[in-house]
């Protein structure tokens, strides 16, 4: 079992509609990019996974987006206020590419500040929902942005290697174009280290937790998520 640590926050800026989280960074290792940290929600049983954005010496920082009580409490959280920390955790992207192209839908931003730092500040595309939200496109400075209803997807050339994260319509879209890109999936998490099964996903078939086998996966493994109320196994699409 990996060892939780209290960490202090030492920052909170907002970004658009997302708070960029600071924590002092103590003996935590940032780890590949790609990979993620279980963040303590205060006021609630479980914690919460998150993609590491940036590694200043000293700090790791979150980019985090309000959208239920565990994000806003951890969007509410000031400098001086501890949280417990667990991580890194899961795979992250490899860096071996000869033509990197990274690709970022919405809240899918997260990981890739940290990831075009280790790649040397390779050419991105983002896309974002409003103007409001593309404002977290200043973390990725001289990335292309596009905002809805022009798609990221949309004019990508061919002949690069593609590093994405986002929602899941744009990674199966980019999946199907280019199954050889490297593409952050994400799935409900309880623990982030295999002990829980919360994550537990169909990758090429095979019921697997995506914390351990993922987030990143090239795009040619078919993931699936495990039926329940309102979801279904596989989209039609690949079902087919």
């Amino acid at each position: 079992m990996p060892r939780a640590h209290r960490r202090r926050v030492v920052g909170a800026e907002r970004v658009g509609p997302y708070t960029l989280l600071r924590l002092d960074r103590g003996p935590l290792d940032p780890g590949a990019p790609g990979q993620f940290f279980m963040l303590e929600a205060p006021g609630r049983p479980l914690p919460r996974p998150f993609s590491l954005c940036l590694a200043p010496p000293g700090e790791l920082a979150f980019l985090i987006e309000p959208v239920g009580p565990g994000t806003e409490a951890l969007c509410a959280l000031e400098p001086g206020d501890e949280i417990r920390v667990v991580g890194p955790l899961g795979r992250g992207y490899r860096l071996d590419v000869a033509r990197p192209l990274l690709v970022g839908g919405g809240i899918g931003i997260a990981p890739l500040p940290w990831l075009s730092q280790a790649l040397g500040r390779p050419p991105a595309v983002l896309g974002f929902r409003t103007a409001a939200h593309a404002e977290a496109a200043a973390l990725l400075p001289g990335a292309e942005v596009v905002v809805d209803p022009v798609l990221v997807t949309d004019g990508i050339p061919s002949g690069l290697d593609l590093l994405a994260c986002g929602p899941e319509p744009m990674l199966r879209a980019l999946a199907a174009r280019w199954p050889e890109a490297q593409l952050a999936w994400e799935a409900p998490m309880a623990c982030g280290y295999g002990a829980c099964y919360g994550c537990a996903v169909r990758i090429d078939g095979e019921l697997k937790r995506l914390c351990v086998e993922g987030p990143v996966l090239s795009g040619h493994r078919l993931v699936c998520h495990v039926p329940g109320p309102g979801r279904e196994t596989c989209p039609k699409e690949a079902a087919a």
